[in-house]
């Protein structure tokens, strides 16, 4: 009989992507059927899901008895949480802290948690205002004292989607022959770049063998690029002059504090790095883990 893997967010991005890896793969489809949690069974992406054979149900993780219900007889768990929904950390922590006292209500074995560093932690008070790193790190450290037979910590770099689908404003011509990034960033600055729709293959090795990284931060990326040589490929890709954004320019396109503090990280990049001073190392670990069939995407 398989066991129940659970996805949150499964009518989006981490999630579905994570779907789309389970169901093709050789191994996985076998060992796992998938349970998807949505808010609205009813929409198009949730009726795609069950026409796929993954079971759809309905909770609110603001609604802690509804999560229980969803995930009675769940084997593991893969929980995230969107800080953008409510841009709240209050809100998110208690999210995640719902979604996890449910898991080790109804006997979860393997917990897995999309998180992110501690960046107050990371630059010992410096940066207190990254709001959606600390809250994330925050049920990290909660789950970890809940002592679930495993637990796992996915750390995913820098959408590469976030280039273009996700974030406001988008790359905006400024003449004939030259595009505005809009990402205020020092062209030295290195970010770790993911492709999401990857997410699978980074835990996949705790699938495989969840005792081994049981506790395991498994910080996620295809490499680490410069920001200068994101807009080169940029340039090389379109065609035209693109160049990144001065400060000054982000503050006419974006009011939200929290947004600027995203289009505008260098402090946090520069000084402490993306996933700490260790980043690199720690990459570097994950990818060896990984299975060589599993190709990232460049």
């Amino acid at each position: 009989m398989s066991k129940v893997l659970v996805i949150f967010g499964a009518t989006g991005q981490q999630g579905g992507a994570i779907i789309d890896f389970i169901l093709q793969h050789g191994t996985f489809s076998k060992e796992f059927s998938l349970r998807g949690i949505t808010r609205n069974a009813s929409k198009p992406q949730a009726i795609q899901l069950k026409a796929r054979g993954v079971e759809v149900i309905e909770a609110d993780m603001n609604d802690p008895p509804s999560l229980r219900a969803a995930l009675e007889e769940a084997y593991a768990v893969f929980a995230m949480t969107n800080f953008w929904d409510k841009a709240s950390s209050e809100a998110e922590i208690a999210q995640g802290k719902a979604i996890a006292d449910a898991s080790l209500a109804t006997g979860v074995s393997l917990m897995i948690w999309s998180s992110l560093p501690n960046v107050t932690k990371m630059s010992n008070g410096q940066l207190t205002t990254v709001e959606h790193f600390d809250s994330k790190a925050e049920v990290e450290d909660y789950i970890r004292s809940l002592k679930f037979p495993s637990s796992v910590f996915f750390l995913p770099g820098w959408f590469m989607q976030n280039f273009w689908d996700n974030f406001v404003p988008k790359p905006k011509m400024i003449s004939e022959d030259t595009v505005l990034f809009p990402f205020a960033w020092p062209p030295d600055m290195r970010i770790p770049l993911i492709d999401i729709g990857d997410a699978g293959k980074y835990f996949a090795p705790a699938l495989r063998d969840q005792a081994k990284y049981d506790g395991v931060q498994l910080v996620s990326a295809t490499a680490f690029y410069s920001a200068q040589e994101i807009v080169d490929i940029w340039s090389r890709v379109s065609g035209k002059n693109v160049r990144l954004a001065t400060g000054d320019e982000i503050d006419q396109f974006i009011t939200h504090p929290l947004q600027r503090e995203v289009l505008r990280p260098g402090p946090l990049f520069l000084r402490y790095g993306y996933f700490g001073p260790n980043g690199d190392r720690d990459l570097d670990w994950t990818l060896a883990q990984l299975d060589p069939a599993d190709k990232l995407t460049t």
